[in-house]
């Protein structure tokens, strides 16, 4: 970027809410930053930075390269509860955000005493004492907070290296050319959007393409009008675009749409990208082993939306059976991955704790999948008791747990039930000793506990019983049938007769 910007500083390399912006500003903006940097400590930092869709978290993430370090994106909108998580694994030397963000985490004066302006609206706040030895991270250059398989959000370590090894793969199976315009309409706090939205465009020499707030009819419009080629999207919101007034062929000059993240319909894809006008990709990966599978464009529909891809070069999945040993293509097992956008480790007390992999470098993801003889892959569901939420993760246990311990509730059994638009709603069965406990005191309550609002249930429903198998267990399948039934009585995005 630096190299362009010296020899074509009025190319534009962001289109956001703010504007239109050079990529000789931006780097000028890093720069300053770098700068600033290095007056509180020569040595490179681990910094933590607000990362919002616009200019500004390329640029933060810009100056921390400059200055050798390593940059841990974060949402603007996590929870101050979040906040504190992300400073106890990732131990940030600085700070960088505005001050509405600043403010919304409750930052410790304490521990950051030290505040200056980074550039435009943004603020660095920095510890005393110096900055610690980068050489912590093993490797890894990129931090991005992810809900993880665990009640516990997760800060996922990765290196440079693994997130090139995605682009290019990305780039070469799209077949994206240098200076296309590609679109970032995915949170930049995450590890997929970081890579894929924000990485890749810098790393094409194309222009990054977001806007504010997600709206899909703002989407469309942005990517028809800045000549969009790629961009990535979860489920939900590229079902959500099919059906915004007025898109009917609209991103017919996008060459490719990638979905993944959640449960996916072939039909419910193949007449989205139908009404587009352009190609979707169905894909699998997860932030610990980015992007890892994708189908070609020249595939037909039942391969590129009924079937999650094959793996990049040099990726290996593969399915097992519970002694670890691959079963014949075909079969359902257990997932296991190795590749070269393997994660570094999760951050815990400022280093990264390396990944539990098998004896030959596997790292099981939880799935499970079938391996077809062309090379394919089906993921058949999750072994892990988790909901996917229009590409967010919802660990039941932890949800299970957060409403046990509300008033009233005597058991509580969280199951997914499905859903069109968003893949699956999270449906809460509760057993109660008090009137009947409605979905509003639910989540009055969880907010008040500071209890992060995308895990809220949508769906509560009292019962006299929790259902049981024949040994006495709670039979979760069971469960399942129960919500789903009550649900389909019931309009999601209405409070009434919950």
């Amino acid at each position: 970027m630096v190299a362009r910007a010296e020899s074509d500083p009025d190319a534009v390399a962001v289109i956001d809410e703010l504007g239109s912006h050079t990529i000789g500003s931006i780097v000028d903006a890093a720069r300053t930053l770098a700068d600033r940097i290095a007056g509180i400590d020569e040595a490179p930092p681990t910094a933590l930075i607000q990362a919002d869709n616009t200019w500004h978290t390329l640029a933060t993430a810009v100056a921390v390269g400059l200055r050798g370090g390593l940059v841990a994106v974060f949402s603007p909108h996590a929870t101050q509860a979040e906040f504190e998580l992300a400073l106890e694994d990732i131990t940030p030397d600085i700070v960088v955000a505005d001050p509405t963000s600043l403010s919304h985490w409750s930052i410790d004066s304490a521990r950051f005493p030290d505040s200056e302006q980074a550039f435009d609206t943004l603020l660095l706040r920095s510890a005393p004492g110096g900055f610690g030895d980068i050489a912590r991270w093993q490797g890894g250059t990129a931090i991005a907070m992810t809900s993880g398989s665990t009640g516990r959000p997760k800060c996922v370590v990765q290196s440079e290296e693994a997130i090139r090894y995605a682009c290019q793969s990305t780039i070469e199976t799209v077949g994206l050319q240098p200076g296309e315009a590609i679109g970032a309409f995915v949170p930049l706090s995450s590890v997929a959007a970081f890579c894929f939205g924000m990485y890749l465009p810098a790393y094409l020499g194309g222009s990054l393409v977001a806007i504010g707030k997600w709206s899909p009819a703002g989407a469309v419009d942005a990517m028809a009008k800045n000549g969009v080629a790629w961009t990535m999207l979860v489920p939900t919101m590229a079902l959500q675009l099919s059906v915004t007034e007025g898109s009917e062929g609209r991103l017919s000059t996008v060459r490719a749409l990638t979905v993944g993240g959640g449960p996916m319909n072939e039909s419910a894809l193949e007449k989205a990208e139908t009404t587009l006008g352009t190609t979707f990709l169905r894909v699998f990966g997860m932030s610990e082993c980015l992007g890892h599978t994708t189908p070609a464009l020249e595939d037909p529909p039942a391969i590129r939306l009924g079937r999650d891809g094959r793996p990049f070069p040099g990726t290996i999945v593969r399915a097992v059976d519970s002694d670890g040993i691959p079963v014949p293509t075909g079969e359902v097992g257990d997932a296991q991955v190795k590749g070269p956008s393997m994660f570094v480790g999760y951050a815990r007390g400022g280093v990264p704790v390396p990944p539990m992999l098998t004896q030959d470098g596997f790292l099981p993801t939880g799935d499970l999948v079938e391996v077809g003889d062309d090379g394919t892959i089906q993921v058949i569901g999750r072994k892990k008791q988790m909901i996917i939420r229009g590409g967010r993760n919802i660990d039941v246990n932890e949800m299970e747990s957060a409403i046990a311990g509300l008033p009233g509730v005597v058991q509580v059994c969280v199951v997914p039930v499905p859903d069109e638009l968003l893949g699956e709603r999270a449906a809460a069965l509760v057993v109660t000793d008090c009137e009947d406990l409605t979905l509003t005191r639910v989540t009055e309550q969880l907010a008040a506990a500071d209890f992060p609002k995308f895990k809220w249930p949508e769906y509560v429903f009292t019962v006299d019983d929790l259902p049981q198998n024949r040994v006495g267990k709670l039979s979760r399948p069971d469960a399942v049938s129960i919500a789903s039934a009550l649900a389909t009585k019931i309009d999601p995005n209405s409070p009434q007769g919950r």
